[in-house]
């Protein structure tokens, strides 16, 4: 993996939201939606090694080398989007330890992660946002917003899991926010909203028009409904 700096930046105590692409796209939507109503600023970037497989677009292939940015708007960092995550638990790592030293070196206090929450339950269309943190007093603290602890105990995998451990690790409180989703294959922008609303409410800040994302997950949705009828 190739880590470049592409400018130096002056940043007091940033919140740092570092998310990858997981399942529905939960987390690439969100990190994508922000950075384009923030209107960030490259800072920063990762090249992880050309993937070992192509893209098939139906008659054509894609392939190429992988990149994740670090950027940066007002109080905040900004790092994953995109597509895929790192192909091997080593790049996974050495990922995860860049962003911890990024929070160093801007004495980041809280560090966020975004994703999904499969669930069997029937959200229809209301998607709610469950929560995890990286100690119990922080999480008592959240409960009393109102939002919903992740239930039972479950593996978080891939990089929006792993980031909350290596925060603990080095003494940074986490918060993982996952939005439930009932498909996984499918993009999930009203899940994706979902979590944008409850970032919005501990950030203190406004990504841009949510509603947006409900017009994508109408499309979707018309898309899905025609190819299922397509298919009688």
């Amino acid at each position: 993996m190739e880590f470049v700096n592409v400018e130096d930046v002056e940043l007091k105590k940033p919140i740092i939201v570092a998310a990858m692409q997981d399942m529905g796209n939960v987390a690439s939507i969100a990190v994508d939606f922000i950075n384009k109503n923030l209107r960030t600023h490259l800072f920063r970037y990762v090249s992880a090694p050309y993937p070992d497989y192509v893209v098939d677009n139906g008659g054509h292939i894609d392939y190429q080398q992988q990149r994740w940015e670090y950027r940066y708007g007002k109080d905040m960092i900004i790092f994953g989007g995109d597509t895929g995550q790192p192909q091997t638990n080593d790049e996974l790592y050495k990922l995860c330890q860049d962003v911890i030293d990024i929070a160093k070196k801007y004495s980041t206090q809280l560090i966020y992660t975004l994703g999904a929450f499969h669930t069997d339950r029937e959200i229809d269309n209301q998607p709610k946002t469950l929560f995890t943190t990286t100690s119990p007093e922080l999480s008592q603290q959240i409960r009393k917003l109102g939002i919903e602890i992740t239930p039972g105990s479950s593996l978080i995998t891939g990089f929006n899991g792993l980031i909350l451990g290596f925060a603990k690790l080095n003494g940074i409180q986490g918060i993982g926010l996952y939005a439930e989703i009932n498909e996984p294959g499918i993009p999930q922008y009203r899940s994706a909203k979902s979590v944008l609303q409850t970032l919005e409410r501990f950030t203190y800040q406004k990504f841009g028009e949510l509603g947006d994302l409900d017009a994508m997950a109408e499309a979707v949705d018309n898309e899905i409904n025609k190819m299922r009828k397509s298919d009688r």
